[in-house]
């Protein structure tokens, strides 16, 4: 019999991964049924299962996947064990914040539109989860924010409302992104800079 697309343990579920945030990209979480994911990857749409107890916990999965590659990746950037460097000002690290977050988000398109258009989808224990990563990551901006408050070189300012609006800003790039558009990711880096530090700085 022949071996189905994908069909040896992590190679299978990596390619479920791949198959469900196309299908949630293009149809949406509610519209994708497993039957038809099952199809994308050359399986029987019982051996899903296998895999994934439910649809609910399919999403959760591809979430958390998303959340902690994220704080993963922002812990790189910081520098944070072995090289940290505490002596960084608060306007470098809050620059950096802004660079790293729109690059990240541009690269990882699908991840991010899975990650804040389907979490309404998820049920109140998968949700909850989710939430607490989300708010992890958050942590971090407020921790500059607050960084630069205590400096002097931020106004006070409410921490939660600042990390927010900033990071709606930031993710919201994704979604109207485009690669053949005016200017190039570098340049939209430097124009939320410019926007978010004015915000902050005055």
């Amino acid at each position: 019999m022949a071996r189905t697309k994908g069909s040896v343990g992590a190679d299978t579920q990596k390619a479920i991964f791949e198959a469900a945030k196309s299908l949630i990209e293009t149809k949406g979480f509610s519209a994708m049924t497993l039957r038809q994911l099952a199809a994308e990857v050359g399986l029987q749409p019982g051996s899903i299962y296998r895999y994934f107890e439910s649809k609910d916990a399919l999403l959760q999965a591809l979430m958390n996947q998303h959340m902690l590659s994220l704080l993963e990746s922002w812990n790189k950037v910081e520098g944070k064990g072995e090289d940290e460097d505490e002596d960084e000002d608060p306007v470098s690290r809050l620059r950096a914040f802004v660079a790293f977050h729109i690059r990240y988000h541009i690269e990882r398109r699908a991840d991010v539109i899975i990650a804040n258009l389907e979490l309404r989808a998820l049920g109140d224990d998968y949700r909850a989860d989710v939430v607490t990563k989300r708010s992890h990551y958050e942590a971090n901006l407020r921790a500059i924010l607050a960084e630069g408050v205590k400096a002097g070189v931020f106004p006070q300012v409410d921490l939660e409302v600042a990390a927010y609006a900033i990071i709606a800003m930031l993710t919201g790039v994704c979604f109207w992104y485009r690669s053949d558009g005016r200017l190039s990711i570098d340049e939209i880096i430097e124009v939320h800079q410019k926007l978010v530090l004015q915000g902050v700085v005055g």
